[in-house]
């Protein structure tokens, strides 16, 4: 995606464009959060949509750059933003990687190659792609499909939205 392009490292705010939805494009609530490394740059960022009032998450999107230590996982564990999910609904559940998927996808004019992740919990969707910049973006929704038309809805956050105020 050629509209990518990493920043200057600040530490209060990502070091990489966060990929992700508009805020005002999305009717309920949003947070956002940052993995910080000890020496100030950012890790990876997550953001959570809450379209349930208050009763949980709909969707995380995150955003981890290469070398981020949240992308390590072990063969069958879950993405780092499946695990916030689960914390985020109070979901206790223990939860696998039981299969995946590659499918291609178009985003605008940009061709992605999007890893479904089967869960063993069925109410959670988890899509995966890796951005031309090597930042690999994580969906996991709850109790809703990810459908194609969700990846048109997708474009660089601000770098103002990080800022420490």
């Amino acid at each position: 995606m050629s509209f990518l392009r990493r920043r200057s490292a600040t530490p209060a705010g990502p070091d990489f464009d966060v990929l992700a939805m508009d805020p005002g494009d999305w009717p309920g609530n949003l947070g956002a959060g940052l993995l910080p490394a000890p020496d100030g740059t950012c890790q990876g960022v997550f953001l959570r949509y809450d379209l349930f009032g208050g009763r949980g998450p709909a969707m995380i999107i995150g955003n981890l750059p290469e070398g981020s230590p949240a992308r390590e996982i072990p063969e069958g564990e879950i993405p780092f933003e499946v695990a916030q999910l689960l914390i985020a609904l109070e979901n206790e559940e223990e939860v696998t990687v039981v299969g995946t998927e590659d499918m291609p996808v178009m985003q605008g004019d940009n061709l992605l190659i999007v890893r479904r992740l089967k869960l063993s919990e069925s109410r959670i969707s988890c899509v995966q792609f890796d951005r031309s910049d090597n930042v690999l973006v994580t969906i996991a929704a709850w109790d809703r499909p990810i459908t194609d038309d969700l990846y048109a809805l997708l474009k660089p956050l601000p770098a103002e939205l990080f800022q420490q105020g």
